[in-house]
């Protein structure tokens, strides 16, 4: 099976999928947004001792699903609860930025597949975790790339400016 963190999050509807000839890309998307929400219960469950969430606790869930997938998990969760006062406003915000279509098939939406089901208040804990995470990793990333970028030769800088113009 193809590695969870490989499979492209798919943000359009199933019948968007249907009409454009992209059907498994939407399945393979849906079976992974599933098997993350399961991942991320997992991780609440395995690392909240009753009174405190295990400051890595979202690690393993971002290395197996990527930020991607994730924050997509977590904001779909939000934004189906976004009643809960449990949930922080920074988060809900955070989620409402997010655009998730509807895809309501027979009276009932698929997206509910995916809704994260641990306690609202450690999920809020959890999900700026795994927020902060995400941000640590894409800075880890871009300081990376930056790292390795090839230096510019060096020239006289009246040599560069008319290479630029």
């Amino acid at each position: 099976m193809e590695q969870m963190k490989q499979i492209p999050v798919y943000r359009q509807t199933g019948m968007y999928a249907r009409e454009h000839g992209e059907l498994e890309q939407f399945r393979q998307s849906n079976v992974a947004n599933i098997a993350c929400r399961a991942a991320i219960e997992k991780a609440i469950t395995e690392n909240f001792d009753g009174m405190r969430l295990r400051a890595d606790a979202a690690e393993p869930v971002l290395s197996e699903f990527g930020s991607e997938r994730v924050m997509f998990v977590l904001a779909n969760t939000v934004q189906h609860k976004d009643w809960d006062g449990r949930f922080s406003r920074e988060n809900k915000a955070w989620a409402a930025a997010f655009l998730i279509e509807p895809d309501v098939v027979m009276g009932m939406d698929r997206r509910l597949q995916f809704i994260v089901n641990s306690h609202p208040a450690v999920l809020d804990g959890f999900i700026r975790m795994a927020r902060e995470a995400a941000q640590n990793q894409q800075r880890r990333s871009v300081r990376d790339q930056l790292a390795h970028k090839p230096a510019l030769p060096k020239q006289p800088l009246a040599k560069r400016e008319a290479q630029v113009r």
